[in-house]
């Protein structure tokens, strides 16, 4: 192998391997594969197959004996399906490779009507749960995962918002039957069956991680109203919360897993509002050219919009969550598990 090829090999993800793996095998092996995954996994390798470009034999052969080598401690997640994972696949696919592949994956599919949620688009689900009370809006927030509850609640007004996020931090349990008379609605919508055992949903951890997901100014404005309505709740809230400077108590590793995953670009323009605390920690973690390359580009970039900034940080944080959930690095700082 080529020194050029090596290093594109070195460079994959493994989300870039899954898309290798899953677009080298046939539609209905890939079909088998997809059934096993969560929404989210499936929307992060339908988006790496789309946007792959000239890949090279040996990075096919490499991703196969990786694959060979590790197989055998696989696991798998029970999945449902819905209408966002057949226009992923049509976009990554193009719509005649994928009519096949989406057919084989949704034949079949079991879920229940909330679960049923979780593979719809923010702005549907919203849509769903718009006149429904306000405490079934909450339980369904609660119920869904925090980047996509506070993509939903960016669909409700500001009052809706704060009600919602109030009584998710209130929430702790739901009674069964409640549950599953709410699967039950929910699966007049969407054919499906209910075997519904969770019953632990919300609280302020909970509605802590949602405020996570929120744009900025939105989260400000949400903070804002609640400190109006429960100052002791709202510093609870901001206590449990992952903002960017808490990056400053991630370790080394975790860091260092993490630069590999963000652009330069994004990096620069998330640093320029960062504390010095966050950019030290950053530096630390380069190679000393890296660094004085990144510390020149911050001195090159000149004023920069707030909004760009937190966009830009919102990016990194989404990414360092993401890979949190995965069990890739571990959060430190307000937002992180405590360690024994």
């Amino acid at each position: 192998m080529s020194d050029n090829r090596a290093a594109a090999n070195a460079k994959l993800s493994r989300v870039d391997k899954a898309a290798i793996l899953l677009l080298s095998l046939g539609e209905a092996d890939a079909a088998q594969v997809l059934r096993h995954m969560g929404p989210k996994e499936v929307q992060r390798v339908g988006v790496a197959m789309a946007q792959m470009r000239n890949v090279h034999r040996e990075q096919v052969e490499q991703v196969m004996s990786e694959f060979v080598e590790v197989v055998g401690d696989q696991t798998s997640l029970g999945v449902g399906s819905d209408s966002y994972i057949r226009k992923m696949l049509t976009s990554a696919l193009g719509e005649d490779k994928a009519n096949g592949l989406i057919d084989r994956i949704l034949l079949g599919g079991n879920t229940s009507g909330l679960d049923s949620l979780k593979w719809m688009e923010p702005r549907a689900v919203a849509d769903v749960i718009r006149f429904e009370h306000p405490q079934i809006q909450a339980i369904v927030v609660a119920y869904l995962d925090p980047d996509q509850a506070g993509e939903v609640l960016g669909h409700f007004d500001q009052k809706a918002r704060l009600d919602i996020i109030l009584r998710v931090s209130s929430l702790n349990t739901v009674q069964p039957a409640a549950l599953k008379e709410l699967n039950q609605i929910l699966e007049k919508q969407f054919a499906g069956n209910s075997n519904a055992s969770r019953t632990s949903l919300g609280g302020i951890k909970r509605a802590a991680d949602i405020m996570n997901f929120l744009d900025s100014s939105m989260e400000a404005q949400l903070m804002d109203s609640i400190r109006d309505i429960d100052e002791d709740l709202s510093g609870q809230i901001e206590d449990l919360m992952f903002v960017f400077n808490n990056l400053a108590d991630v370790d080394d590793r975790g860091i260092q897993a993490l630069l590999r995953e963000v652009s330069s670009d994004v990096l620069v323009l998330a640093l320029k509002g960062s504390d010095d605390n966050v950019q030290d920690k950053i530096f630390k973690n380069m190679s000393k050219r890296a660094a004085e390359l990144l510390r020149d580009d911050l001195e090159a970039k000149g004023p920069v919009r707030v909004s760009d900034v937190e966009t830009a940080q919102k990016e990194i944080l989404t990414i360092a969550r993401r890979m949190a959930e995965a069990g890739e690095i571990v959060l430190g700082g307000k937002g992180g598990e405590e360690m024994i």
